[in-house]
């Protein structure tokens, strides 16, 4: 008998929603030590199946039909108290976002000692030497140093390892995983999922690992179901789904992945003038650490960072969490200001200049950020949000919104959504906002920080299309910042490496990701998901007659 059963379970929306079912007769099971992991789109439906399972719909949002057995009992049925008693203990969760999911005023060591005492387990020096346990068993660094820590002083890495030790506290019979690995860099990635499939292994735990990324999936997986628009179109083991897909929906997704194969670059001429050129540019931290006579914590985020682009050139720079890459593009565009070197557009240093010359200088080069949703303004209508920076720049209101509206039609976005506020999109449209936005005052040069890094297949695939259709059309040049190189090799001429604020490597994109000649370029292309799901496939093409 299976530890955990879906059987026909439908949820409700509250009335007046599009569809009146997020989910609509999802039946499946999971046994105890296996991965099954639920794929699809946002919107499918997978999310929702899995707060079903721990009682945390939200208000308004009902289970219409149907059941979840856990161990033979009924978890509709079950009380809040009776869920609340059963959550951590039994079923557990890592939520997508850990830093939503951790208290920003709680020190890390407080927080994991939270859930023995939220419980009843253990003696309080018992739960101090617990979480210390914890943090080692999911490879934090320097427990001891971090269990004083707050959030915002780990990486997103640290912070994911942290979320996965509270939910294991309990030694659950059942982990949900809901995207625990998006927006993580590669080897950060890698870690993670190995770190899953090790505590799977050795507790025999059963865990329902919720994801879009297929590449994740063959890494992972031991059975595949995949949902769109609430339902389950196909289900299968992973070798099944992934080499021999039966649903037009599974095939698009697989199709969606993104390869590690090389365009046509863009010529490099060392004799043209550059369109920005950098130059020793280099931006130090100090930071606080605890105790009133310590020292600051010094952290060189950028170091000696020199190179020029070219018009019509993509640059993308890649590298691990930490590495300086995003801190590289903000000090570009003057969110930071550098201590020491220059950043040349046109041949004016931006990086020396303030006041009316810096805001004259800026519409030359714009950003676009890694997530939309919070980079734009939630009490805004899209309308005033695309408009404020053309009205800062002189456009009267009228020739603005005619602007705005042009915009939208540009990035694929109707007019009419002027109207409407950011949360009323999907997240592939906020990005394609966002792009409208850092196109309104005609840059020469954009900086996409992690612009789809976030972003389902589907939808990444399309956003990085609409940037290439927008480069070629609009003769932009860009700074492509990324954690996947395989998103950087579709979409870059030339790629720079970045670890500890270095450039450690710097040349041609099919030189760079095709013959790299760090070990630590080496170690980031290892790292990436899914290759054995490639090898696979490449095989199937060779015996296919």
């Amino acid at each position: 008998m299976s530890l955990l059963s879906f059987e026909n379970l439908s949820i409700a929306l509250p009335t007046g929603a599009d569809r009146p079912l997020a989910v609509e007769n999802v039946s499946f099971t999971l046994d105890a030590g296996e991965i099954l992991c639920i794929v699809g789109e946002s919107g499918s439906g997978k999310s929702m199946s899995a707060n079903a399972l721990m009682g945390l719909l939200p208000e308004g949002v009902t289970p219409a039909s149907g059941r979840i057995l856990f161990e033979d009992r009924n978890l509709l049925d079950l009380s809040e108290r009776e869920m609340m008693s059963l959550r951590g203990r039994e079923i557990s969760m890592i939520f997508q976002e850990p830093l939503s999911a951790l208290n920003p005023l709680m020190r890390i060591g407080d927080q994991i000692v939270e859930v023995f005492e939220t419980h009843g387990r253990l003696t309080p020096p018992e739960r101090r030497k617990r979480a210390l346990e914890l943090m080692h068993e999911v490879g934090l660094p320097d427990p001891d140093a971090t269990i004083r820590a707050y959030p915002f002083q780990l990486s997103g890495g640290q912070r994911q390892r942290v979320v996965i030790a509270m939910a294991l506290a309990l030694e659950p019979k059942v982990l949900v995983a809901d995207e625990p690995t998006t927006a993580l860099d590669v080897t950060t990635q890698a870690q993670i999922l190995a770190l899953i499939d090790t505590l799977r292994r050795e507790r025999g735990m059963a865990v329902l690992f919720i994801t879009h990324d297929f590449s994740v999936v063959a890494d992972i997986a031991d059975r595949v179901i995949v949902m769109q628009s609430g339902e389950v179109v196909e289900a299968g083991t992973a070798d099944k789904v992934l080499l021999d897909p039966t649903h037009a929906y599974t095939r698009a997704l697989l199709d969606a992945i993104p390869r590690l194969s090389f365009h046509d670059s863009v010529p490099h001429d060392d004799e043209a003038a550059p369109i920005l050129r950098v130059q020793d540019l280099s931006m130090t931290f100090r930071t606080r650490t605890s105790g009133i006579f310590a020292k600051p914590r010094v952290v060189k985020a950028v170091q000696n960072a020199s190179f020029q682009l070219q018009k019509g050139e993509t640059i993308g720079i890649v590298g691990e969490s930490g590495s300086g890459k995003s801190t590289l593009g903000r000090c570009l565009v003057r969110l930071l200001t550098p201590q020491n070197g220059t950043v040349e557009i046109g041949g004016k240093d931006i990086a020396k200049i303030n006041g009316d010359a810096l805001h004259q200088h800026r519409r030359r080069i714009q950003m676009i950020f890694q997530d939309p949703y919070s980079s734009l303004n939630p009490r805004a209508r899209i309308g005033t949000i695309l408009t404020e920076g053309l009205i800062a720049y002189g456009s009267d209101k009228k020739a603005a919104r005619t602007r705005a509206q042009e915009l939208l039609t540009l990035v694929g976005l109707d007019p009419s959504a002027m109207t409407r506020f950011p949360h009323e999109f999907s997240g592939g449209q906020r990005q394609r906002v966002g792009i409208a936005r850092a196109l309104a005052l005609d840059p020469e040069v954009i900086i996409a920080d992690e612009a789809v890094s976030a972003l389902d297949v589907s939808i990444q695939a399309q956003v990085l299309d609409l940037l290439a259709e927008l480069k070629e059309r609009l003769d932009l040049s860009m700074i492509f910042i990324t954690h996947d190189l395989r998103v950087a090799a579709q979409v870059c001429d030339r790629i720079i490496v970045m670890q500890r604020g270095e450039m450690v490597e710097f040349g041609p994109c099919a030189q760079v990701l095709g013959d790299p000649q760090t070990a630590y370029t080496r170690s980031l292309l290892d790292a990436i998901p899914g290759k054995a799901h490639e090898r696979a496939l490449a095989a199937q093409r060779e015996a296919t007659p």
